[in-house]
């Protein structure tokens, strides 16, 4: 246990955590609203990342940048990083249509049993990441340098570069505007509805099937954009990445509460600054490890997790 690495440079390890754990969040946002109205464990919303991140890769590709490619003015960067994350929320919120429309609403119809829409969503994870594979051939995909990571300030010996203070506004603003938009608007209040219960819901006029489709699309645009900050952040990709970041953002929405919005965020936070504290200490090899480790730990004692609030409660 190394003590000395991690307090060294302490401010920088947190900076780090804070922004892997905000994309964390992000993607956490979709495990949690969907659970908070059906009740479902989505685990196909780990592919719907992977979807927007390639997406933003491809739309950049197709306005001339390739993987060695340096974005330069600002007027350009603002250009590629509107037409990225569009593309990529697109993407994303398509894919989760699709899964959705095409795997998830029969079951509904059929009042199919839980395990069937567990099996189905292992399923269609399994299937969209080898059509990804299939297609990049298994090999990694280069971003190209949209957003060059230079140093911003220092703050108590820290480096806070740019690529950090984008992912960290992007995701917050995303966050607080969502939040907003359920305990708010008409819609949002339609969502806890029919979390809060499906039958009163449709006996009050609510279409919980386009309230459901809703949902799936919100997580979606929120995966979308977290996987265009990752291609930011990581510089490559491949077919496989979705599978542990989804764990990780599914086990942020449970340490926070599922079907708690905000609980989704601070879960978020605290999981990438538990990972990253835990990399000082024992190593990267024991990141993910310590984790998962925290999250049960968590759990035996706190199993509603930190706030346990449900979607459906949520108030304004």
């Amino acid at each position: 246990m190394d003590f000395n690495t991690l307090f060294s440079d302490f401010g920088g390890y947190t900076i780090t955590g804070l922004t892997v754990g905000a994309i964390y969040a992000l993607v956490a946002l979709g495990y949690t609203l969907v659970y908070g109205v059906l009740r479902l464990i989505n685990f196909a919303h780990s592919e719907v990342f992977i979807a927007g991140a390639f997406a933003a890769i491809w739309g950049w590709a197709a306005l001339g940048l390739d993987r060695d490619s340096v974005a330069s003015g600002f007027g350009s960067i603002m250009l590629y990083l509107l037409v990225g994350a569009l593309i990529a929320a697109a993407a994303s919120a398509g894919t989760a249509t699709v899964i959705e429309r095409v795997a998830y609403r029969p079951l509904r119809k059929r009042n199919a049993p839980p395990l069937a829409f567990l099996i189905t969503a292992i399923g269609a994870s399994i299937a969209i990441a080898e059509a990804f594979g299939i297609y990049t051939r298994r090999l990694p995909v280069g971003a190209p340098t949209v957003v060059k990571n230079d140093v911003v300030f220092t703050v108590f010996g820290a480096e806070v570069t740019v690529v950090q203070l984008l992912i960290l506004g992007s995701a917050l603003a995303m966050m607080v505007a969502l939040d907003l938009f359920i305990n708010r608007s008409r819609i949002g209040r339609g969502i806890r509805a029919v979390a809060q219960d499906q039958n009163t819901a449709a006996l009050m006029g609510i279409n919980k099937d386009r309230i459901i489709l809703v949902v799936f699309v919100i997580g979606g645009v929120m995966a979308g954009v977290a996987g265009m900050l990752y291609d930011i952040r990581i510089g490559t990709l491949t077919y496989s990445v979705g599978f542990l970041l989804g764990l990780k953002a599914f086990t942020a929405a449970v340490l926070g509460g599922i079907g708690n919005l905000r609980g989704a965020l601070i879960g978020g936070l605290l999981l990438g600054l538990v990972e990253n504290y835990a990399s000082a200490l024992w190593g990267a090899n024991w990141k993910d490890l310590v984790a998962f480790v925290v999250l049960v730990v968590l759990l035996m004692f706190r199993p509603t997790g930190l706030l346990g609030e449900s979607l459906g409660r949520a108030r304004a």
